[in-house]
Formats: C-alpha cells, sequence, structure tokens
C-alpha cells in the first residue's frame, strides 16, 4: 500500500543542500523545495527517505523511468571499454545506432550532437547551407520560420526565435533572418514565406510553450506549403518523439514525413545526453568534413546507451503504452470536478492541465509535493503531466487521488 510521506519538516531536512547550490550556483532555475537522491522506474526518493511518483520525467528525458536496468548494464559495461575519443576516429558504436534510428525513423542520416539545442542549431545550420547551395537563396539571406510560443533551447540564435520575453531580455541583438508566425494556422505559414525562406521549424506539440495541441490537419497542410514552395520542414520531436505522443514521432499523427526532425531527451535513455538532427540525403548532403561537429556528440557511450534506449522503446512495447495509458490518464483528470481546472489536453503522456490563471499553479506543485507527486507548473498557468512512459494504471490512480486534494 502507497503511504503518502510526512513533509511537514521538507524546508528543514533539505536546507543544507538547497542553501550550498544557492551558495555556489547561478540562480537560474527556481526548483521545487525538494532534494532527490535516488530514483527507479516511475519513482524518486528524497534525502529524508521519502518517496514520489514522477510526473516530469526530466521533461521526457526519462521516459524508460529511472535507471532502467537494462540501460544501465549497458552503460557500466560500454563505461569499462571506452567512452570518449571524439570524432577525430571511427568507433564500433556509432555506426550502428545511427543506422538503427535512420531505418526506425525512416530518414536516410543522421548527425549525432549532444543536447538538444544543440540539434536545433545543426537543423539550423543544415537549412542555410541547404538553402545556398540547393535551393540557391542569394548570400546571408536565407530565413528560418518559427511559431509564436515556441521553446526550440537557449542559445542566442533560438532564442532569437522565442517571443518570450524572459527569454530574450538581455541577450541580444539576435541573428537575423528570423520570422515568428501564429502557431496552427497554415494560412499564415504560406503568407510569411518568401523566395528566401529556408525552413520552417516547428514542434508538433508545444510543450514548454505550455501543451498546446494544433487542430488536426495543420501539420499536413505545412507540409504541403513547404514542398509547393520547396521549404524545408523541419519537426522539433526532442520532448514529443520517442513515444512520448503514443507515437514513434508525434508528426506521425497528421500522417506527414517532414525533411528532417531533430530527437534528444528520452534518446539518451534518461541517463546521458544524446541528439541527433535526422534528414533526407540532399539536406544532410551539405556537410563537409569540417563544416560542423561535437568533441563529445556521437561518442561511443552516448551510442551505446541511445541504440539500447531505442531497443527497449520498441521491445517493451512503450509507445502503445503510451498511447493506451495516456487516454486512461486523460479520462481521470477529466472526471476531477475543481473550479480551479480549465482545460485538461494532451496526446499520450504528454497531458498539460491548464488552471485558473487567478490560482498559481506552482502552489498546486507543492501542495502535490506534499503529497508524493512530483511534477512543475509552465507559464504559471499549466501543470505538466509526463510521467516515464512505464507507468501503470495503479500509480496513475494514487496521482488523481492527490490531485483531487489538491484542486
Amino acid at each position: 500500500m502507497y503511504v503518502l510521506p510526512d513533509l511537514r519538516n521538507l524546508k528543514l531536512m533539505t536546507n543544507h543542500f538547497i542553501e550550498i547550490e544557492h551558495l555556489s550556483g547561478a540562480r537560474n532555475y527556481e526548483p521545487l523545495p525538494v532534494v532527490l537522491t535516488r530514483g527507479e522506474g516511475v519513482y524518486v526518493w528524497d534525502d529524508a527517505g521519502n518517496r514520489y511518483i514522477d510526473m516530469m520525467s526530466a521533461y521526457s528525458a526519462v521516459s524508460h523511468g529511472h535507471c532502467h536496468p537494462r540501460l544501465v548494464k549497458v552503460l557500466q559495461e560500454q563505461a569499462a571499454k571506452l567512452t570518449i575519443v571524439s570524432r577525430a576516429f571511427y568507433t564500433d558504436k556509432l555506426g550502428i545506432f545511427l543506422n538503427q534510428v535512420c531505418k526506425l525513423t525512416g530518414f536516410d542520416k543522421a548527425l549525432p550532437m549532444n543536447t538538444g539545442a544543440e540539434a536545433v542549431e545543426t537543423a539550423l545550420k543544415a537549412a542555410r547551407k541547404w538553402a545556398y547551395t540547393v535551393k540557391k537563396v542569394a548570400n546571408d539571406k536565407a530565413e528560418i520560420i518559427a511559431c509564436e510560443g515556441n521553446f526550440h533551447g537557449r542559445t542566442i540564435a533560438i532564442v532569437g526565435m522565442s517571443t518570450i520575453p524572459q527569454y530574450r531580455e538581455g541577450f541580444g541583438p539576435f541573428p537575423p533572418g528570423l520570422k515568428i508566425i501564429p502557431y496552427g494556422n497554415a494560412d499564415e505559414l504560406e503568407k510569411a514565406i518568401t523566395p528566401n525562406t529556408a525552413a520552417f521549424l516547428v514542434e508538433p506539440i508545444k510543450g514548454e510553450g505550455g501543451i498546446i495541441i494544433p487542430p488536426a490537419g495543420y501539420l499536413k497542410a505545412c507540409a504541403e506549403i513547404c514542398k509547393k514552395h520547396n521549404v524545408l520542414m523541419i519537426c522539433d520531436e526532442i520532448q514529443t518523439g520517442l513515444g512520448r505522443t503514443g507515437k514513434l514521432l508525434a508528426c506521425q499523427h497528421d500522417n506527414i514525413h517532414p525533411d528532417a526532425i531533430v530527437l534528444g531527451k528520452a534518446l539518451g535513455g534518461g541517463l546521458l545526453p544524446v541528439s541527433l538532427f535526422l534528414a533526407r540525403e540532399e539536406v544532410m548532403a551539405v556537410f563537409t568534413p569540417g563544416d560542423h561537429g561535437s568533441t563529445f556528440g556521437g561518442n561511443p557511450l552516448a551510442a551505446a546507451v541511445g541504440k539500447a534506449a531505442l531497443d527497449v522503446l520498441i521491445e517493451e512495447n512503450l509507445i502503445e503504452r503510451a498511447a493506451s495509458i495516456g487516454n486512461y490518464f486523460q479520462e481521470q483528470l477529466r472526471s476531477i470536478d475543481s473550479p480551479l481546472i480549465k482545460d485538461v489536453r494532451g496526446k499520450g503522456l504528454l497531458i498539460g492541465l491548464e488552471i485558473d490563471p487567478d490560482y498559481p499553479a506552482r502552489d498546486i506543485c507543492i501542495r502535490l509535493l506534499k503529497h508524493g507527486v512530483l511534477t512543475k507548473e509552465t507559464h504559471k498557468t499549466v501543470i505538466r503531466f509526463a510521467p516515464p512512459l512505464i507507468i501503470t494504471k495503479e500509480q496513475i490512480d494514487v496521482a488523481i487521488t492527490a490531485l483531487r486534494a489538491c484542486a
């Protein structure tokens, strides 16, 4: 039987660790007041031994569950053999990993990086060089189109495409050639395209933006417009890809195959950062030796874990689980009768709970913490529910009981 932890002394118990982090670390995050020390499956434990259900899974990076035994075994075995050699040499792991992910996703080539932001930057570079070498756009005139409310990372170029004031303030000037259009309206995309347009970068579902799902058929219409105007369509699947929404890729809900995608987060099995830019041959062929690279990208440790993460995803039917369990989770959330809850939306196990804007969503997250459930708000009004894909109905029921008590 699940016993709810007593967190009345939470601040006291974690005070030392929190204070030392505040002392030595940049204050670019505002974590919930809990210090985690261990994880297994859907659960994490704090420094006082209290157990929680993890409803964040590190923004989908822990889709396989914490410390999945099979992935940990691969990590340990590879770490004892060979870890980092840089791309100055071939290894026996990278080619096998890239071949597997290309076959699984249907893309011709893959370029390995580490973080999601690095993969997005790679996509932007590829799109621009493709525009100059293939589409014959005039030098330094290439344009990239993105959507309002997007979140593609935090590098200078990427925040140059952001419409969130905090992400931009104090970090300009930003690179030219970046356009922003409304999300979910394909007509706005067609109006924004010019002869200089290289690519349209889009999230199939806006994650950090509040779990916003575009109208059915939106991505398909965008794909047709991009093809018509010889514009690359690049889907950012860093958070939505690899089973999170009940499909291998979220763009498959609209039955499209874009020109390129970016993957990350779950690709590292919750153990280390692994990301990829994947594209068709014509796009990837713009890169020649020396054009782009990463000391750590494609290292044998990451490649071994990445391959194992894909194997587990398929062999343990985690994609199908996300679809069925996700439907159950949304049904249970919609059954909660609370004036604070304004909307439930999502696909698979990427779910957003819209809260009355007069009531801080963070306050509900703090209350859930006291009931043994960990999650985090986004944009002050949406609570995210994106647990590991291995979560069970019984564990969801515990979270629903906690939410009923808090909302």
